[in-house]
């Protein structure tokens, strides 16, 4: 026998293997996923190391976004500590789901998310509201049938501090009268489209709830139709209310500025609101920080003069879609010593008026004159002179400004991190040398439809911290000038390329090599683009947003290769991408597990390829116009299959070749649909644009688009 098989072997001893895991305090895990926040699929995956990190991350997991209602009972028992529950993903909520909420999450539960939600009542909110006693946040927002007993029923929130009913057009004056009853330690409420509420309930809200920060009446009615006399029950008691009109005015707003702590106040589109109604400011409110009195048409010069040094801490203005801009209202707010921004949207401006601003002893960040009519360089000129410390500056469609305003604005604001200038046709080229030679701390620029060319670009990739480019109908750039920010702006997470049809792949390579964080690119109508740029762009494993219409020569070959690279993938539009096939289609229905919307309209997609699409379980918005290989039978199948679905876009003519039970199927899941017929949409785009012809100056190019990109 040989010898060394004679040998005795040594004895083994077995050292147990060390998890140096568990050498570490709950909290310092914790502060370790902290850190995992940006991308839920890392959580994921940290989960699934082993039951010790399954455990963990089940207890630190704080806040939920669900995509179906089905499975809330599951996942909430998996996720015992929750405090934030977002259900604007999930389309069918009802009073069972409620039930469950309540039930499971108990006194943990903080913030509820209820905005994009349907079929519940007020029986499941007194329930959610009676076992979830530390609810602070409540978003019921676009829930147009809730009425009066829903909001009693949140008014047995007794540490509510946050409340959004947004377009909760059946609440009334009852309803909002029992919430401030009930939530006296209410700090944000916003009630903006509820045309059922009035003066009455407002001025309840005012007298009752003190600790108001944030109020929103924003399109609260001026006029609406008698209701009748109606009743609901709160605290056991019926309350009446007698048929009355309802209207915004003064009467509500003098116990509102009379809130000891109100920061933030909106009125847009309150048309009761005039001059006489804001003589109460006189008064004064010192906390307010906030004020919106967009489309304001009653306020004017007068109105406005009441905005004295008392209210001394207001900080925004805006004004947008109001009173024109002339030397009257300009003094009139000469007084507001700590105004920072104020916005004038839509407002006509004369040169006076700007030049007074101009003249304010402050110190503007913030100023936006988008779609003024009016502006000039010499009013612009005048008026940054002063104001050398802007940051912010918008004067988006401003076309009569030149060179000169823009040689100004970059000479004296060096500062500037955004800079929205679309649409100003008569600035020069050399103007966008002076961007980036000048403004280097730029981190949002908007250059749509403007002349710059690829010198332009190459100055404008100093600009290192860009995160947001805007470059779209831009027809003088070329993938030369676009390497340069590919080379120079690495931050760059959003990139719009619509309709500048100079550049094509080597221009979009260099964007992809170079900008790695990419999360929405729309390179739209850029014709000559074709699947190199897509094989590129796929290295970008952050990118969300994806719009290809009208890219002809992209085909799923160029898809296959985002679906497979970028699996953050939320939203995509393929419109008029005509070689994009069934081919397509699989690689998306096996990687893109995120993705949310889709536009396949005019591809040559099938019934094959939509039905693998509902393998995608967060799949919820299709826009699925003229698919000509398209089955009713295909298109009923598809949509069957795609469970989670909330909104789905057709023509107009599968409504009479599909059965009416199918329809009264989906919707009762939550899924609503929007017929499309495309010669009404071209009549109807015709009678908007001669509308806007005769309202202002409208650049022709824009209604040609328009027409272009009908459904």
């Amino acid at each position: 026998m040989n010898l060394l098989t004679k040998m005795k072997k040594p004895k083994q001893t077995h050292v147990p293997s060390t998890n140096y895991f568990d050498l570490l305090s709950e909290e310092i895990v914790f502060s370790i996923l902290d850190f995992l926040d940006d991308n839920p699929l890392d959580k994921k995956s940290f989960s699934l190391v082993c039951k010790s990190f399954y455990t963990t991350e089940s207890l630190h997991r704080r806040a939920l976004k669900p995509l179906r209602s089905e499975h809330l009972t599951k996942i909430l028992h998996r996720y015992p500590c929750i405090t934030n529950l977002d259900l604007s993903l999930c389309p069918r909520i009802d009073d069972s789901s409620l039930t469950v909420i309540s039930n499971v999450c108990k006194n943990m539960l903080r913030s509820i998310d209820l905005s994009r939600t349907k079929f519940f009542t007020h029986v499941g909110l007194s329930n959610l509201v009676l076992n979830c006693v530390n609810l602070v946040d409540i978003d019921l927002s676009n829930a147009t049938e809730l009425k009066d007993p829903a909001a009693a029923a949140i008014a047995e929130a007794k540490n509510l501090e946050r409340l959004w009913l947004r377009r909760c057009k059946a609440i009334t004056d009852i309803g909002i009268g029992c919430v401030a009853v009930g939530c006296k330690k209410l700090r944000l409420i916003s009630l903006k489209w509820c045309l059922g509420i009035g003066d009455l309930g407002v001025g309840l809200i005012a007298v009752k709830c003190k600790e108001i920060r944030s109020l929103d009446l924003s399109y609260l009615p001026l006029y609406v139709k008698l209701w009748t006399e109606d009743l609901v029950t709160y605290a056991g008691l019926v309350i009446t209310m007698p048929a009355v009109g309802l209207e915004i005015t003064k009467n509500c707003l003098l116990p509102i500025l009379e809130l000891q702590y109100l920061e933030d106040l909106f009125l847009e589109g309150c048309f009761g609101i005039d001059d006489d109604s804001l003589a109460a400011l006189k008064k004064g409110c010192k906390s307010l920080e906030t004020l919106d009195m967009s489309s304001c048409q009653n306020v004017s010069h007068v109105g406005l003069s009441s905005l004295t040094s008392d209210t001394a801490c207001l900080r925004q203005l805006i004004l947008a879609y109001g009173s024109p801009v002339t030397l009257a209202l300009a003094d009139s707010l000469q007084k507001l010593s700590m105004l920072q921004s104020i916005k004038l949207d839509g407002c006509l401006v004369t040169c006076p008026g700007l030049k007074a601003i101009g003249n304010w002893c402050i110190s503007l960040r913030e100023l936006s004159l988008s779609k003024c009519l009016g502006v000039t360089d010499e009013g612009l000129s005048s008026l940054v002179t002063k104001h050398k410390d802007l940051r912010k500056l918008d004067v988006t469609c401003c076309r009569k400004i030149t060179h000169v305003s823009i040689a100004h604005i970059t000479n004296l604001c060096t500062s500037l991190t955004s800079l929205r200038m679309e649409s100003c046709t008569l600035v020069s080229r050399e103007s966008f040398v002076l961007i980036g030679q000048r403004c280097q701390c730029l981190e949002e620029l908007d250059l749509t439809d403007n002349e710059i060319d690829d010198e332009g670009l190459k100055s404008i990739s100093r600009c290192s911290k860009l995160s947001n480019l805007k470059l779209g109908i831009c027809l003088n750039i070329t993938d030369g000038g676009l390497a340069h920010i590919g080379l120079c702006c690495s931050q760059l997470i959003e990139l719009d390329l619509y309709r500048s049809a100079g550049i094509m792949d080597t221009g979009i390579l260099a964007i992809a090599r170079g900008c790695p964080g990419l999360e929405m690119v729309n390179i739209a109508y850029c014709t000559e683009i074709t699947d190199h740029s897509l094989m590129s762009l796929s290295r970008c494993s952050k990118l969300n947003t994806l719009e290809t219409r009208g890219c002809p020569l992209i085909t799923s070959l160029g898809l296959a290769a985002i679906a497979v690279g970028c699996k953050q993938l939320a939203k995509l539009d393929t419109k008029k991408c005509y070689n994009i096939d069934d081919a397509g289609m699989i690689p998306l229905a096996h990687f893109s597990q995120n993705l949310r919307q889709i536009n396949l309209s005019y591809s040559s997609v099938t019934d094959v390829g939509l039905l693998s699409l509902a393998s995608i379980s967060c799949l919820q918005s299709m826009t699925i116009l003229h698919l000509k290989g398209l089955t009713p039978s295909g298109l009923a199948a598809a949509l069957l299959a795609c469970v989670g679905l909330t909104k789905v876009k057709l023509q107009e003519s599968f409504k009479s070749l599909l059965p009416r039970l199918l329809f009264e199927h989906l919707e009762a899941r939550g899924c609503v649909f929007q017929w499309r017929d495309k010669v009404f949409q071209i009549i109807e785009m015709a009678l908007r644009s001669t509308f806007y012809y005769l309202q202002a100056e409208v650049d022709p190019i824009f209604w040609k688009l328009q027409l272009e990109d009908v459904e």
